[in-house]
């Protein structure tokens, strides 16, 4: 999710994405620090240094914060990392960086998890992710693909593959171990890429 900011007023709009970033930063911080997502928004405005009144002005309630906070860090550090990742022979390490990030922010995530927002969360970071599996979906059916098959093997990829992070995230030992995450994830993948090929004529 976007939000784009009237450009006529530069000035306030710095002040705006100020405040914004701030209060953003100040949940990830007070939810990993108490390890809920039930904390008051009195506390996350003290602690970015805002009014509560601009927390309804920017967000509404705490779940679009909350959402917005967890689309935010992902946005920022992991689609980065994953865009730099080219090239066929790269997913293992597209897995390393999902299993780094979330492992990194744990505490966050699995409050999240085991919170209201923890649907819209999976179903918004699932949007995020779908492009890279679209890739990897489109190389292992070639490039002459039917649009509607590649769409559909990628939702079930990037749905499957969501779930078992969220289930590692919230259930896996502490600490979590990303090497061993993406060892396994990675023989999903390699039984997921034959099931394609077996499944679609012409493809194995």
């Amino acid at each position: 999710m976007e939000f784009r900011l009237h450009q006529a007023a530069p000035a306030k709009d710095r002040r705006v994405r100020r405040s914004r970033a701030a209060l953003l930063d100040a949940t990830v911080a007070l939810v990993t620090e108490h390890g809920t997502a039930a904390v008051p928004l009195s506390e996350i405005a003290e602690v970015a240094d805002v009014s509560r009144q601009l927390v309804y002005q920017h967000f509404g309630d705490r779940e679009t914060l909350l959402l917005e906070a967890a689309l935010d860090l992902a946005g920022a550090e992991l689609i980065p990392r994953l865009e730099a990742i080219v090239g066929p022979d790269g997913t293992r390490e597209r897995v390393l960086a999902v299993a780094r990030h979330f492992a990194a922010h744990r505490v966050f995530y699995r409050a999240l998890c085991n919170s209201s927002v923890a649907f819209a969360m999976n179903k918004a970071l699932t949007a995020m992710l779908l492009p890279c599996n679209r890739q990897a979906v489109r190389r292992a059916l070639g490039e002459d693909a039917d649009a509607r098959e590649v769409e559909d093997f990628s939702l079930f990829l990037t749905g499957g593959g969501a779930a078992f992070v969220s289930t590692w995230v919230v259930e896996g030992g502490d600490p979590l171990d990303p090497e061993e995450f993406t060892e396994r994830f990675m023989r999903l993948v390699a039984a997921f890429d034959l099931s394609i090929r077996a499944a679609v004529p012409g493809r194995r």
